[in-house]
């Protein structure tokens, strides 16, 4: 017991989070929940963007129309948003609060959707895709990007909360 401090009976144990697994997860749970969003926003027609938009370059789009095909692209937009979270984590994982990720999902949006994204086929650009669109697809990777930012960041900049009150 000489390593564990004992407070109102029970032991306390040094929490470390792995600095790797963590975005690992974080990036699985940000494509999943916002991947099945962007799907649920396909179907009520919020967003012309296939929800295998990811997997686009992959699979021939009369594919990614079907539910498989669905189920597959929201399983790429999890593999892509891994990768999103890792960078995220070497990029800008010191950064505290929220706004840095909102920036981060602002980022990713503008390069899906403005820049590479045309360039690929992946989307239409711009000025073909509509309002209705762009702005649904712009809010749902600024709360992507928020989920991935400010989970990371707490997890890596709040240590002070689980560090023991030292006795004077």
């Amino acid at each position: 017991m000489a390593g564990n401090r004992r407070t109102n009976g029970y032991d306390e144990q040094q929490h470390h989070t792995n600095p790797w697994l963590y975005p690992i997860q974080i990036g699985f749970f940000a494509g999943l929940i916002w991947g099945i969003a962007r799907w649920m926003f396909y179907e009520m027609k919020f967003t012309k963007v296939l929800p295998g938009f990811a997997a686009d370059p992959f699979f021939k789009e009369s594919f990614l129309k079907t539910s498989w095909g669905e189920v597959v692209g929201v399983g790429f937009f999890v593999l892509f948003s891994i990768l999103a979270a890792l960078l995220y984590k070497v990029a800008l994982g010191k950064l505290r609060g929220a706004w840095p990720g909102v920036a981060y999902g602002a980022l990713w949006w503008l390069i899906l959707m403005v820049v590479v994204g045309p360039m690929l086929g992946i989307t239409s650009g711009i000025r073909q895709e509509g309002w209705n669109t762009l702005f649904t697809e712009l809010c749902v990777f600024l709360l992507w990007g928020l989920f991935i930012g400010y989970s990371i960041a707490f997890e890596f900049t709040d240590e002070a909360s689980r560090e023991p009150i030292k006795a004077q």
